[in-house]
């Protein structure tokens, strides 16, 4: 155990030296690590919320807006369904959003059962997962009525899968948001049954980060009705038949009548990109749609050359320019007197996609700079009163094998830094609870090597052969008691979020560094010192 190959000790010592080299830069000001060439290491560890200031965020979606977008596509089904089937129905098909409930009378009894059947197919089936036994049953409730009459309900089963998809779809397109910030690693997570939890550290400008979050960001291109007057509806409070009446921030009318048809929706874009008009130099954002957007994009500006069509961004119209040409290659530019941040934000609305219902703040916390420093200092106490306890304790109990062992203490707190560092992790107060954690278990090993070499001198053994039996019989009592501990952890971040992963990511990473340098490290110690010194007995 105490023999070392040349290659084995090159290898040590450049972890080692690596790892100290690789932390060395938290002990500077990021300012002053600007300066520093690119080659050498200068990335530093990432604060989390509670120790550098930030912006917390409790979203609940709207329920309301979910249902309604629901059964406005089920009405949509159900019409196009009977039609294509050749199936007549009187009075339109009916929506009841206070009963969650879509109905239709059809004309002729004798299409009764075959519209029956047609519609019981747009009844989805729930199931669960091997990992969570969701609720069973159908998406929607398809009963008979008097008169003809079929009715189709949104089922309490359907509606909390229908919220839970939401839920899962809204925390990707808000991390997608909040990824443009260049924000290190945000807490997004769901709460409850419709709520969202967003963290993010070091933001500065948070009145930005909830404007841009908050946008639903439902994109559409509409035909501007220009037959009716605008004057009139806003008079009357009703739009004709057909169209809608909808406010506009385009600087040019304070609303416009649009065809209640989208031409493209934000469905069919795949990029968006912030630019600059080549005539006017003033900040646009240009997109570029799919295949089928493209086409059906291309098709619509063909038959309606000469007439203003609009950008619809969450039912506010930004721009209403005039087709002056067939536009058939997918891609095209918004204008609508924007700064360049707000152009920038636009594209990051497009790019990350539309909501899928509208999110409103239920709770706002800005985590002040002032409370992260006290966390910082007080976590720095805490860890210089463990790591002298520590220190000194070993010093006193193992003398010169005591010093080896605090010199690998000192390496292990160094490599875990670094490696936080590497990974970018984000450091949070439990975090540093399972450094300071990390430090008292460092030494465990050794002591449990010091004991066992005590041991073994006493009976009787010579120096070398009690080193070499501490080390080799001790090994698979450190292991054991590692891999249970790192088990512990892995769990922790396997189902722990938040905090819990911090305490977790150091934890883990602490008791690699830990085995590294109580054993391997200070074996490497102690052989080169039994190597130079030739001791007669074991200083311990």
């Amino acid at each position: 155990m105490l023999h070392f190959a040349r290659w084995k000790i090159i290898l040590v010592l450049l972890i080692s030296l690596g790892g100290m080299l690789v932390a060395l830069p938290n002990l500077f000001p990021a300012r002053t690590l600007q300066a520093v060439p690119g080659w050498i290491p200068h990335k530093q560890i990432n604060l989390g919320l509670d120790l550098q200031g930030g912006a917390h965020l409790l979203y609940q979606m709207d329920e309301k807006e979910l249902i309604q977008d629901w059964l406005k596509n089920i009405r949509g089904d159900v019409r196009d369904t009977l039609r294509k089937a050749r199936v007549g129905f009187k009075g339109g098909v009916r929506v009841s959003q206070p009963n969650r409930l879509v109905s239709v009378r059809i004309s002729d009894e004798a299409n009764y059962d075959k519209a029956m059947r047609l519609l019981r197919d747009l009844a989805v089936p729930l199931s669960g997962t091997l990992a969570f036994a969701g609720p069973q049953g159908n998406t929607l409730d398809i009963s008979r009525g008097d008169g003809g009459q079929i009715s189709l309900k949104i089922t309490d089963q359907g509606l909390f899968q229908r919220i839970g998809s939401a839920i899962e779809a809204s925390i990707e397109t808000v991390r997608r948001r909040i990824d443009a910030f260049g924000t290190t690693e945000p807490t997004i997570q769901r709460q409850g049954r419709d709520r969202i939890l967003v963290q993010v550290a070091g933001i500065k400008d948070v009145s930005r980060l909830k404007a841009l979050v908050g946008e639903t960001g439902k994109l559409e291109f509409k035909m501007v009705d220009t037959t009716s007057s605008v004057q009139q509806a806003q008079q009357t409070g009703r739009a004709p038949p057909g169209t809608d009446l909808v406010p506009s921030e385009d600087g040019y009318s304070s609303a416009y009548l649009l065809k209640s048809r989208a031409l493209v929706t934000g469905e069919n874009l795949v990029d968006a990109q912030p630019g600059f008009d080549q005539r006017t130099n003033e900040p646009v954002v240009t997109f570029r749609f799919d295949t089928a957007g493209a086409r059906r994009f291309g098709r619509a500006t063909q038959v309606n050359v000469g007439r203003p069509f609009a950008i619809v961004l969450d039912n506010k119209v930004i721009s209403a320019p005039v087709i002056r040409e067939p536009i058939l290659g997918g891609t095209g530019q918004i204008s609508g007197n924007f700064t360049v941040q707000q152009a920038n934000d636009l594209s990051v609305l497009l790019r990350s996609g539309a909501l899928p219902a509208k999110l409103t703040i239920l709770e706002e916390r800005t985590v002040g700079a002032s409370l992260g420093a006290d966390s910082i200092a007080a976590g720095k106490i805490a860890a210089l009163i463990g790591l002298v306890a520590v220190v000194v304790f070993i010093l006193v109990s193992y003398g010169l094998f005591g010093l080896f062992a605090n010199l690998a203490l000192a390496v292990n707190i160094a490599l875990i830094v670094g490696v936080l560092s590497l990974l970018q992790a984000t450091l949070t107060l439990p975090g540093i609870a399972g450094i300071v954690l990390t430090i008292g278990m460092a030494v465990d090993a050794n002591v449990l090597i010091f004991e066992r070499i005590r041991e073994e001198a006493r009976a009787g053994k010579s120096v070398i052969a009690a080193i070499d039996s501490g080390y080799s019989r001790a090994l698979g009592t450190i292991l054991d008691a590692n891999i249970t501990t790192f088990i512990a952890a892995m769990v922790l971040f396997w189902l722990g979020s938040g905090p819990i992963r911090g305490f977790a990511v150091t934890l883990s990473i602490g008791i690699i560094t830990s085995v590294f340098t109580a054993f391997t490290l200070t074996r490497l110690m102690v052989a080169m010192w039994v190597r130079s010194r030739r001791p007669q007995e074991v200083p311990i």
